[in-house]
Order: structure tokens, then sequence, then C-alpha cells
């Protein structure tokens, strides 16, 4: 698989925040966050050979508290990397196969009525759960596709104009195939603007793939999957990341590359405020991820490409000149001079 070429690093700036006293994470508690991190990435590379980085990502993004969304041929591993992670952090996982006909109820839930005393009774739809596995997320209706807007944005869902606390933490990992596209709804930019990294599994290389088959003899890798991480721990977790110290020089070069999306002549849209939060972060997840209590500048070039990418939208001009939203990534990480 080719990853963004921003996630290609263009200068080392990796050192600790001048003037601060920010060292990897060394206490006992720490230690042991960092070990069931690490065992979490063991093993899901485990069930899915050869893509370190994708879980990497993946990993990033439940820590960050954002959704996925996996663009990709069928027969990856995307689903099993989905119900994987669901297995090892025991979490309620609900997979939804997105369909023209599904409404928005058959995702959030109705009113039950029951004729023996005229009451209404609330039945739950699948997004109450941890993780939703919003397969072939572009096969249904926008109608259907928004009915997850608020959930990923808010985690809530509002419905026949009462509010719901969706359990915490909420992961939306959504499927989209890039081939076939008779019959879909391409994701608004809106819903896209919502998620927060987009990532591509891709095919492993032959070598891996022969272990692969070799994996598959007996039983699924993934039925061995057990719990590593609760979801409590996911929590304080996604708490501690909020912690990782951000020098206000790489926040600035984080703005300015986001900046320089929004006047590029290649796009008609860039990133959205929202986008910027995100970014930051996804960021400040990377880093800890990483054993680092502070983000530094090679993280923002790492995660560049899988946060801003799919939020851009092309100019005709561009587009049909062959050049891609990564190239743009790219050129502007190239441009601008990297804090120190």
């Amino acid at each position: 698989m080719d990853f963004p070429a921003s996630a290609k690093k263009h200068s080392v700036a990796s050192s600790s925040p001048s003037g601060a006293n920010h060292t990897a994470p060394d206490s006992e508690v720490r230690k042991g966050q960092r070990h069931s991190i690490t065992v979490l990435q063991q093993r899901l590379n485990s069930v899915i050979r050869g893509k370190e980085e994708t879980i990497d990502i993946l990993l990033i993004s439940l820590l960050a508290g954002g959704s996925v969304l996996m663009e990709d041929v069928p027969g990856v591993g995307k689903t099993t990397l989905a119900k994987s992670l669901a297995k090892a952090l025991d979490a309620d996982f609900r997979r939804v196969q997105f369909t023209p006909d599904l409404l928005p109820s058959d995702i959030l839930g109705a009113s039950i009525y029951n004729p023996a005393d005229g009451s209404f009774t609330f039945k739950e739809g699948p997004i109450f759960c941890s993780i939703l596995l919003a397969d072939e997320i572009n096969r249904a209706s926008p109608r259907t596709q928004s009915a997850l807007l608020e959930a990923m944005s808010e985690g809530q869902a509002t419905i026949e104009g009462v509010r719901h606390r969706l359990p915490h933490p909420f992961l939306v990992l959504a499927t989209q195939n890039p081939v076939d596209f008779h019959g879909t709804y391409p994701l608004p930019e809106a819903q896209l603007d919502r998620f927060l990294v987009q990532l591509k599994v891709g095919y492993p290389d032959r070598k891996m793939e022969v272990e692969i088959l070799y994996d598959h003899i007996h039983e699924q890798p993934d039925d061995e999957i057990e719990p590593i991480l609760p979801v409590q721990e996911v929590l304080n977790l996604q708490e501690e990341v909020k912690k990782v110290h951000v020098e206000r020089s790489t926040a600035e070069y984080l703005v300015e590359i986001v900046a320089r999306t929004r006047s590029h002549p290649h796009l008609k849209l860039g990133v959205s405020p929202r986008g910027s939060l995100m970014f930051f972060r996804a960021v400040q997840a990377c880093a800890f991820i990483s054993g680092r209590d502070f983000a530094t500048p090679d993280d923002v070039q790492r995660m560049a490409g899988y946060v801003l990418a799919h939020r851009l939208v092309m100019t005709s001009k561009a587009r049909y000149g062959n050049t891609n939203k990564n190239d743009v990534i790219d050129e502007i990480l190239k441009q601008l001079p990297v804090p120190t």
C-alpha cells in the first residue's frame, strides 16, 4: 500500500520542546498504559498481517476519539480489523450493512406502539454501541447517511425530539468500495468532515499473503483475540491524550498547513476549523502512541495526509490533470518551513 506522501518526514524535529521538562512517560500508570497499547498493536498485527501503519493510525483515531473511513476494495480485511478491535476492547460492537432501502430509523431506533395500553416504547437502534461498523456506507441514501452526523460530531442522537446520549467511547468505522460506483451515493462534504481520518488497507505483499493462507488453515485469527484494553481504560487514555503538550510554534505550523489548503489554486474547498481541531487532537494522539507526552512537527507531518485529504475538494482542472489530494498536501509541507 502507498501511504500518503505527507506521512514521509520532510525534516527531523523530534527533540523535546525547548524551555519545558517533557520526557517520555515514566510513571507506573503510564508504563502500564503503554504496555497495553503495545500488546493491542501486536494482537491486531497478528490478525491483519503487514499493515502496521494502518493499525497505528486506527489506534491513534481511537485515542483521539475520532471516527474512521476505510475506503478500499473488498476482501482486504476492513471488517475483520473492526471486529478484532472490538474484541480486543471487549466493546459492544454492531455491524450495519448499508443498502439503498435502509432508513434512518434502522440505525437510530424508533418508538414502538403497544396496542394493549396505547403507549410507545423507544427501541434503540444499532447505533447505541461503542463501535459501529457502517459497511458500504455510500450505498445508503443521503437521508440515511445523515443519521450519523449528530452521533459522530456530538456523541448523541436526537430521535423524535428527544436527545439520547451514546455510549462512550463511541467510534464509527465506515467502509466504502472505491471501484464499483453503481448504485452509490457519494458522501457529502459535511459527512466526510466528521471522519477524523481516511484509511486504505491495501493488498498485502506476496510473502505476507502466503503467511495469511497458513494463518487461516484451521481457524480465523480473529477468533483468538481476547480482551486486552477495557473500554473504561480507553476513556482514561483519551483523557491522557488531551494532556500531551503541543508547543505554540507546532500549533501555528499546523494551522498554517490548514490555511494553505484554503487558498491553494488546485482546491475549491479547504479544511474547516473543525478539521483543524481534529488535526490537533490527532497530532496529540500520534505523539502519545509513540510514547511521548509532547508533540513535534513530525507528528503533524505524519498525520496530515490521513486527516486532511478527505476534507479537500479539488477543482475540475486539477482533477482532470491527474493531481491528487495527497500531492497537494505534500506540496504544502515541502513549501512550509518547519519550526525548530
